[in-house]
């Protein structure tokens, strides 16, 4: 236990660096990194990249400078929000009102629309840069031993994409043969996203093309895989069909934006824990308890296979503007849920600006940008990325550390995970009260704190209000 630490710094060293292969793109040599496996995705944390709010100039070129920063937080994965063109009909301003409807130009201007609206599947939005600057932006990931997947909108597509006009039959009509947009399928009404025409997958040429359309990412800009959004409203058997075309030209990293356990079965590596999600933000209300949580645990023990994982999150592009910030929703306990993210079963997000403590909402339809100051919440999710690179007890994908119950009770959650040998704690207290917690003993070491402990039931671990450790030990 004593050389943990250095072990830690031994390992950060070595998976640093570069499994380098030499491919062609475009006739030339380019450097990239091994191919995407399994055991990358045990020790991944993932990034979403909002590239239009990443900086003042909202562009690749400028978010790819920082591509090494993300190197420090143990970023295996970037995911990039939607990089095509966003469409000028219908184009959502705020609430319901589109950009056609504002009549002053410079406030209309402002306006640039949401990214999942998409004109053309194979086009680069020039408000981010040229389709070589996303080259750049993917050869510099690769050469920073990270992997870069982009954000595909296969449910729908913007009024002005080219299928609009020259393949209507391509899109869902109505009775009167008018094209209309995503309807929710439980209750039978419109969604309410108006800015973007309804996809008709009963139709075999669509499906072929968008297939061909998710390819050419792969074969011209080298990308290693898709964040598939709304993928619970696509049909299951095109992802099937899909997911092994697009395999062919090499090995992909498959999120889907559901939590449709049939999309593990045709392919997806991970998928979203959006009850989990829900759960930690009323944990930090104190609308749920620490026995909900192991309750969640079990649950999804029992819907999961061992090879299928979930995304675990505080924030994401859809929470931090339309459900709040970390401060609103969590406001004294996101260190510990941030940190819970990392050490229970899945693999942890950070959404652009999380890294720097953004403290506001970020605006959607609009230009706005994240601060870049790094802090004390930086330092922290540092320390937790490289826990999670360091010890197998962390591994939390297709072969996963265990999980065990430390009897936590309604105010602490608490629990081991477990891998060989490597074996770590993590006891938090979600109260507003100070607990003791007597399950533990034996010598450990705080993680986070650098400092060693001896546990028993006469030396319980206090915890303040909202405290959580992350303990370290052996296995002999």
């Amino acid at each position: 236990m004593k050389n943990l630490f250095k072990l830690i710094a031994l390992v950060l060293i070595l998976v640093s660096c570069k499994q380098e292969v030499v491919k062609q793109i475009d006739n030339k040599p380019v450097i990239s990194i091994a191919p995407v496996s399994d055991a990358m995705m045990e020790k991944a944390v993932i990034y979403e990249a909002n590239i239009r709010q990443y900086s003042p100039e909202g562009s690749f070129n400028a978010f790819t400078k920082d591509i090494p920063v993300l190197k420090e937080l143990g970023v295996k994965i970037i995911w990039v929000m939607p990089i095509n063109p966003i469409s000028k009909i219908k184009r959502k301003a705020t609430g319901e009102v589109f950009t056609s409807e504002i009549a002053d130009e410079k406030e209309r201007e402002k306006y640039l629309g949401s990214y999942y609206s998409v004109s053309d599947y194979k086009a680069i939005n020039p408000e981010f840069g040229t389709l070589d600057d996303f080259k750049n932006m993917v050869q510099v990931a690769h050469e920073n031993g990270i992997y870069l997947i982009i954000d595909w909108v296969p449910n729908h597509t913007g009024w002005d994409h080219p299928w609009i006009t020259a393949h209507p039959d391509w899109y869902t009509q109505d009775k009167d043969g008018n094209i209309i947009d995503p309807i929710d399928p439980g209750t039978g009404k419109s969604w309410g996203w108006t800015d973007v025409a309804d996809l008709n997958y009963d139709n075999q040429d669509m499906r072929a093309e968008m297939i061909a359309d998710m390819k050419y990412w792969v074969t011209e800009a080298d990308v290693d895989g898709f964040r598939v959004d709304v993928a619970h409203n696509v049909p299951v058997d095109f992802f099937e069909k899909a997911l092994a075309e697009l395999r062919k030209e090499k090995p992909l990293f498959m999120l889907a934006e559901a939590e449709k356990h049939e999309l593990f079965r045709v392919g997806y590596d991970m998928g979203y824990a959006w009850e989990g999600h829900h759960l930690l933000n009323k944990m930090a209300k104190g609308e749920a308890n620490g026995v909900d949580f192991e309750k969640y645990i079990e649950k999804q023990k029992s819907l999961l296979q061992p090879e299928d994982f979930n995304m675990n999150f505080v924030t994401n592009h859809d929470e931090n503007s339309w459900g709040g910030t970390l401060s609103e929703r969590m406001p004294n306990s996101k260190e510990l849920f941030t940190a819970l993210t990392y050490v229970m079963p899945g693999m942890p997000l950070i959404y652009s600006g999380q890294e720097y403590d953004l403290d506001h909402r970020l605006k959607f339809f609009e230009k706005d940008q994240i601060p870049k100051t790094k802090g004390a919440y930086f330092e922290l999710l540092r320390k937790l990325g490289q826990l999670k690179i360091a010890s197998n007890a962390l591994n939390g994908g297709k072969d996963a550390a265990s999980y065990s119950s430390l009897n936590g009770g309604e105010d602490l959650i608490a629990f081991s995970r477990t891998k060989g040998r490597s074996s770590i704690s993590f006891v938090g207290n979600i109260s507003n009260k100070v607990k003791q917690f007597k399950n533990l003993h034996g010598s450990y070491k705080d993680f986070l704190n650098n400092t060693k402990l001896e546990l028993s039931n006469n030396q319980p671990l206090e915890l303040k209000p909202w405290e959580f450790k992350i303990l370290l030990h052996s296995r002999r």
